[in-house]
């Protein structure tokens, strides 16, 4: 695994460094406007771009080297970086600049992100792919410890000019460890070469290889439902938590560092352990724990509360993302990943750009006004969570949390999806070698 860790190092640097950035863009963008629509439209317009470039970014994937497509992300994300850091230290930032940003630098993190997750099958073999999946998880949520509380301190002292230098130094790590390593390419047949020379039937490939095997589309259609109802949430949880604490970051910061200790240990436990037999069984009880979670979390009204249910919740995420993961890794041909996974993407980036769109007017204009003192939910819900600023956003946000409970409950009444790992057959089944079980 030594290829993979030194990539995934340089990358879980970068993240530290681009998790700062995000959580002082959100501090920034909340003391400018007051407003939940203002962060949402961060994830907005990340989603809207690769929801446009995600299928050709598959067929570039494909048919590129994996690496280059990996360094040019990075790098790109960094220059885009020092655009802001430039427009900050003229006093000329204003938040459609960040919007912009998000926008573009959404573009190229679809080449990145679809070359990493394609070259992991290149790179370790399958026994390996869950714990791949919970390091990228480890990663993330490890950033989630340290970063806030870097960005929380730096932010008072320094200031967002200095977390964006910090945020630079960080994508120069990760070039500089991707450029070091070798990463395989997958090795095309002859009916690929010919498929290759057709782009148009190269961007209907994905969703046609989803469809023709009904069980994968099942899982796509459950993991996109849940990620709708989870960004939901997602969208007002900043907001919510700054209105409901009188715009205290640090309880912000120690949410999201519990957020991250919450992950990694899920992430460990994936690692050490390789996750459930059948995979689907991690996929589903992750997300039925992720549910009760947020459900906890969205009634809570205090750091007592909100800190342990964001710990549990955080916790589910990487037993469920890792089992997705595994699953679509072990179903899906190395030489068409690209192509398959842009296409998952396609679908699961539209639900979620939907739902940032959606749920800031959504807080904003009908459930804060509706659970203000005297509003129309105040006398029926006001006992449970409370009235006046954050009280509609945490309605929201408990309304989309029992969704998320449900959307699990409802796969394992679907044998369809429930027998996944049975009825698609792994990707080497017929190499030489190897027996179907």
């Amino acid at each position: 695994m030594r290829t993979f860790i030194i990539v995934w190092l340089g990358q879980s640097v970068s993240i530290i460094g681009s998790s700062m950035t995000a959580f002082a863009f959100s501090l920034w963008a909340w003391e400018l406007t007051g407003q939940a629509t203002s962060l949402a439209l961060f994830g907005f317009f990340i989603q809207i771009p690769q929801v446009l470039i995600a299928p050709i970014a598959g067929v570039v994937v494909d048919r590129s080297d994996r690496k280059l497509l990996m360094m040019l992300g990075d790098t790109v994300s960094g220059l885009l970086t020092i655009i802001v850091l430039l427009l900050c230290l003229s006093h000329h930032l204003q938040l459609w600049h960040l919007y912009v940003v998000a926008f573009i630098k959404g573009t190229f993190e679809q080449f990145q992100q679809l070359a990493f997750s394609a070259s992991i099958s290149m790179m370790l073999p399958k026994q390996h792919y869950s714990r791949a999946s919970s390091m990228g998880f480890l990663a993330n949520y490890g950033s989630r410890i340290i970063a806030p509380v870097l960005a929380g301190a730096f932010y008072a002292s320094i200031g967002l000019v200095g977390i964006l230098m910090i945020d630079i130094t960080t994508f120069a790590i990760a070039v500089t460890t991707v450029l070091r390593v070798s990463i395989p390419r997958p090795t095309i047949t002859e009916a690929g070469i010919q498929n290759y020379r057709n782009l148009r039937q190269d961007l209907g490939f994905g969703l046609s290889y989803i469809v023709a095997r009904p069980s994968l589309l099942a899982m796509l259609v459950l993991t996109s439902l849940f990620w709708f109802a989870h960004d939901i949430g997602d969208s007002v949880y900043s907001p919510m938590i700054l209105a409901r604490t009188g715009n205290d970051a640090r309880v912000l910061g120690s949410l999201a560092s519990a957020a991250g200790i919450g992950g990694v240990v899920g992430a460990l436990l994936i690692s050490s352990w390789g996750g459930f037999k059948r995979r689907i069984n991690g996929l589903l009880l992750g997300m039925v724990g992720a549910g009760l979670s947020k459900t906890v979390f969205g009634l809570g009204h205090t750091p007592l509360i909100w800190i342990p249910a964001q710990f549990c919740s955080s916790f589910n995420f990487p037993i469920l993302g890792s089992s997705n993961d595994a699953i679509w890794l072990s179903k899906v041909k190395p030489e068409v990943q690209g192509r398959v996974f842009a296409t998952r993407s396609v679908i699961l980036s539209v639900t979620s750009a939907v739902a940032y769109l959606i749920a800031g007017p959504l807080a904003d204009y009908i459930f804060e006004p509706a659970m203000m003192p005297k509003a129309n939910f105040a006398p029926l819900l006001g006992k449970i969570f409370g009235t006046g600023k954050g009280a509609g956003m945490a309605l929201l946000y408990v309304i989309s949390s029992l969704c998320l409970l449900v959307v699990g409950l409802c796969g394992y009444t679907l044998s369809v999806l429930r027998d996944v790992e049975i009825i698609v057959p792994d990707h080497d089944a017929d190499a030489p070698g190897t027996s179907r079980k």
